[in-house]
């Protein structure tokens, strides 16, 4: 507790006990800190991992049965003062205890997991070692830092069997977007990494902006060339809901789109999500056959979970990816696979966890 209070980084110490302390970070976080005999670890850690309403549920779970649950384990109720649990050491034991499975954490919300662990019908999530590929990744061509063959080799090092490399279309001056002639040029230094790095592919991709008009940055002839074509609103972000909908829509029914790109827009403490009508996307990705994005970005974390949910419950295929604009950030596809968890997201709905010849053949027919 004392380095706890004493961290460089404390602002203000709200409280200083021998089993909790809290205290404000200089980001202005509260942050809390429990301490309980090692006995009782499981308890602690699923009583204060999850969301209060998910929490409140448990408890009154375990209340109907003359049990009682907190951070120092389950008891039948009178015995908790003799420290006589019926589990505490793992958070498998409680809940095996309450005749559940294990929740994962990150559906720990109250929104369905109580009852489908109870009835043991959770879904089997999604994990990290499940990806093949990351879809959305910007190099030095455009505004990323590093070169393409330093993205590539870092992706090959990370298990991947592609990477996409899916650097700006010119429409966004900032970004330093690739010409014409600077897409022919990346397109002959891809083939060059992929005769090296093989079996290992690097496909060739844009995320090309769609403008406040709805028109994509590039005409058709310069979108073919592309494997990956992946449609972003990077601009006129207070558009009216109709007019962002009818936007992004018409980008999602060209025949050359592969996926939406961060759908909603939004940056976590920056920006709201623009007025989109994601019941419209969601309804257009099962017409159309474009894939949805979940952006690992941390400033992102789009699409968000209670839409993925709903997506995936109406057979929408998803794409998980890091937007990676360095090699280190490649790692943000733990953050993208998170939230894909959040969504009660399987490794069936999400397109790159397939092979290579899988996934390219479950793009939408290109014409």
């Amino acid at each position: 507790m004392d380095a706890f209070v004493g961290a460089p980084t404390v602002q203000r110490v709200l409280a200083r006990g021998d089993t909790k302390s809290s205290v404000v970070v200089d980001r202005g976080l509260q942050v809390d800190l429990r301490v309980v005999p090692p006995a009782s670890y499981g308890a602690a850690l699923l009583y204060f991992t999850g969301s209060k309403e998910h929490n409140v549920r448990l408890r009154g779970l375990a209340l109907r049965r003359k049990l009682l649950l907190n951070e120092y384990g389950l008891y039948r109720i009178g015995d908790e003062a003799r420290g006589r649990e019926i589990a505490a050491a793992t958070e498998e034991d409680v809940y095996a205890a309450l005749e559940m499975d294990w929740i994962p954490p990150e559906l720990r919300e109250d929104r369905g997991e109580i009852d489908a662990a109870l009835a043991h019908r959770l879904p089997a999530l999604v994990s990290v070692d499940e990806i093949r590929g990351d879809l959305h990744t910007h190099t030095s061509w455009t505004d990323g830092r590093d070169p393409l063959a330093d993205m590539a080799r870092t992706a090959r090092a990370r298990g991947y069997a592609y990477l996409a490399v899916t650097d700006h279309s010119p429409g966004l001056g900032m970004t330093n977007g690739l010409s014409p002639e600077r897409v022919a040029a990346r397109l002959a230094e891809a083939a060059k990494l992929n005769a090296e790095l093989a079996p290992f592919r690097v496909i060739v991709g844009t995320e090309v902006d769609i403008r406040a008009n709805g028109k994509l940055d590039y005409p058709d002839e310069i979108l073919v060339k592309f494997d990956i074509v992946s449609a972003s609103v990077h601009s006129s972000f207070g558009q009216p809901r109709d007019a962002m909908t009818a936007r992004i829509l018409g980008a999602m029914r060209h025949p050359l789109v592969t996926a939406l790109s961060h759908p909603t827009g939004r940056l976590l403490e920056k920006r709201e999500p623009h007025a989109v009508d994601l019941d419209a996307v969601i309804a257009t990705a099962l017409e159309t056959g474009t894939w949805i994005e979940v952006n690992g970005g941390p400033e992102r974390l789009d699409l968000p979970d209670v839409w993925i949910r709903k997506a995936i419950d109406r057979g929408a295929t998803l794409v998980v990816n890091s937007d990676a604009h360095a090699m280190e950030e490649l790692a943000w596809m733990e953050q993208g696979v998170g939230t894909a968890r959040r969504g009660w997201a399987g490794p069936a709905s999400i397109v790159n966890t397939r092979g290579l010849d899988a996934m390219l053949a479950a793009r939408k027919r290109r014409s």
